[in-house]
């Protein structure tokens, strides 16, 4: 079995320096926080996880177009090392290696800037010898880290894209890193080999599957990002209790990862006729889609809604669409106030106002205030 590349040389200590530079940069930016995981760190050269190259966004395009930077070019080592998200492939299967010029699409998977990789774990709270299960391979520079924190035995990782995950276990294999690699989809667990202490997701998931809560012991936690259609992302940290629910606090509430393939928003299908419906005023308009507090609770409050600026006749609206019933909320300002317009099934509006009303009567608390409690049927948001 091949061990490890060793460089040598003046490569060899210019990858060290980088190394270095970077985890005394994440250092200083409080994204290591304990010992275990500044050696770990110091311990894995992220270099080795792009050997592929990656892309850059060509500035000033939109949309965004990107064009491929490869190992042999002078601008390749520096940037791994720096703190900062690289994307690695396109539209599920172009690669850096298959580009001349530019692309423009959408990136499917990266390799996550460190300082968040790091802190997450920081906040994940593992302890020597629990089990982890991460959810997203990705590159593996994120596995890798798990694996030199609590032990390659102690590590499953699960990478929806086969080509993404043989890439991870040879980058892995570089470093003698042997953890349980699995290709499928990571929002169904790995039921064979839990429970786990630990769950760790590197994508978003519209909701949290109850499959990591079912393969999570009592007391263990699950740190993922929830994302939805409205924009709104939340990094959260869920403990698992013995009925078979998870609550927990939100961490931060700018947070953002690739979704899941499954959870990926689908194509919008044909729109309801949004001239009709019954209007009335409401003190709640359209303002509260565009501050990231008030968007992340109205999320929750409709979470398989959707929100689109329309014309609508003569004028601009706001429209808001609840993909799973067909509801729908059509607001626009007048005067001081908001009128609304609905339609559909039930009153899609009437839900996010409540939601919005008890925040605001309660002080209007920031996101890191907030509690995510998950069951087997839903996902709610409280203070």
């Amino acid at each position: 079995m091949r061990g490890p590349r060793r460089p040598s040389g003046e490569g060899a200590m210019n990858e060290q320096r980088l190394l270095q530079h970077l985890v005394a940069t994440l250092r200083a930016k409080g994204a290591l926080r304990t010992e275990p995981w500044k050696e770990a760190a110091a311990a894995v050269p992220r270099h080795e996880f792009l050997r592929g190259g990656f892309f850059r966004a060509v500035p000033g395009t939109e949309p965004t177009a990107w064009t491929s930077v490869r190992p042999d070019s002078g601008e390749w080592l520096p940037a791994c090392y720096l703190d900062e998200s690289l994307v690695t492939q396109i539209a599920g299967t172009v690669r850096p290696a298959d580009i001349r010029g530019e692309i423009m699409r959408e990136p499917t998977s990266s390799s996550t800037l460190p300082s968040l990789v790091l802190r997450m774990f920081e906040d994940l709270e593992v302890e020597p010898g629990m089990k982890m299960l991460e959810i997203g391979t990705g590159t593996g520079y994120s596995t890798a880290l798990a694996c030199r924190r609590l032990g390659s035995e102690n590590v499953t990782s699960i990478e929806y894209d086969a080509d993404v995950a043989q890439s991870a276990r040879e980058a892995l294999g570089r470093l003698d890193l042997y953890p349980t690699l699995l290709t499928g989809d990571g929002l169904l667990g790995a039921a064979e080999l839990g429970p786990y202490d630990r769950i760790i997701a590197t994508c978003a998931v519209h909701t949290v599957p109850t499959s990591w809560i079912e393969q999570t012991r009592p007391g263990g936690r699950i740190l993922t990002v929830i994302a939805g259609r409205l924009n709104a992302s939340a990094l959260v940290r869920l403990t698992v209790h013995g009925d078979g629910t998870a609550s927990g606090p939100v961490l931060d509430g700018h947070v953002s990862f690739m979704p899941a393939r499954s959870h990926a928003p689908p194509p919008l299908g044909v729109l309801p006729d949004l001239s009709a419906g019954r209007e009335r005023g409401t003190g709640i308009g359209a303002d509260v889609l565009a501050d990231r507090t008030t968007r992340l609770i109205t999320q929750f409050a409709v979470p398989a809604a959707r929100h689109l600026k329309l014309r609508v006749g003569h004028r601009d609206e706001d429209v808001v669409i609840d993909e799973e019933t067909g509801a729908w909320t059509a607001l626009r300002a007048e005067g001081s106030g908001w009128i609304v317009r609905e339609g559909g099934a039930h009153p899609l509006w009437e839900t996010v106002e409540e939601l919005i009303e008890r925040w605001r009567s309660d002080g209007g608390p920031a996101v890191e205030q907030t509690t995510v409690t998950v069951t087997a049927h839903s996902q709610s948001i409280r203070w």
